[in-house]
């Protein structure tokens, strides 16, 4: 990904502007800025488009987090750089410096930092790429079986079935593509073991009702 996929970010408290980082000009931190005026205050995420360029907002707690990016760029990895900008800042300025900072009074402190998250995620958009997509597979999967589980109650079925097909997800394409992922770095290693304890979870519970379903009959 081109070192130029990010163009402009901003951390802004309500619609006042903390730290902002660019090294290109245009007009575009004054349309984020009128983007900024018109965003909803609730938490979430939001995305408009530009002039070829996506203008991509992590609404939270009082705070909006922006970056404009290429067009070409994904939303995900957009948000992914959103996601990491706010961790950062909120441990840095959470709860002190930032409820009381006054509009650009954090560029210097915080407009290298940002600039730096741009790069990490410039040079890892491939990783993050894969990631993001195991994750979305994983929430699909977790979701769908969440929904059976329900439906077999509802029916009063075995709940054993349910077990099997539970183990069954580790010899499908989803598996293997996981574990191929997770071993590229640190971060990946740590959602194999966040996905392996929520199997462990996952199954514990269906233990549990299916002994209570066994000891009902």
């Amino acid at each position: 990904m081109s070192q130029e996929a990010f163009i402009y970010s901003f951390v802004a408290r309500g619609t006042m502007i903390l730290a902002e980082y660019t090294e290109f000009t245009g007009n575009f931190p004054a349309i984020a800025a009128q983007c900024l005026q018109k965003l909803p205050s609730s938490n979430n995420k939001f995305t408009y488009n530009c002039d070829h360029h996506t203008f991509n907002f992590l609404v939270e707690d009082g705070y909006a987090y922006c970056v404009v990016a290429k067009e070409a760029v994904s939303k995900y990895i957009s948000i992914a750089f959103l996601e990491r900008v706010k961790v950062d800042f909120k441990k840095r300025y959470g709860g002190g410096k930032a409820d009381t900072a006054v509009a650009k009074s954090l560029n210097k402190e915080f407009g290298p930092i940002m600039k730096e998250h741009m790069k990490y995620i410039i040079d890892h958009a491939e990783e993050i790429e894969k990631l993001l997509k195991v994750k979305a597979q994983v929430s699909e999967v977790k979701g769908i079986m969440l929904e059976n589980i329900d439906k077999a109650i509802d029916r009063g079925e075995n709940l054993t079935i349910l077990v099997d097909k539970t183990e069954d997800l580790r010899s499908q394409e989803l598996y293997y593509e996981l574990c191929s992922v997770v071993s590229v770095s640190r971060v990946h290693k740590n959602l194999n073991r966040m996905l392996q304890g929520l199997a462990a979870k996952t199954m514990f519970i269906l233990g549990r009702i299916i002994r209570h379903s066994t000891a009902a009959t």
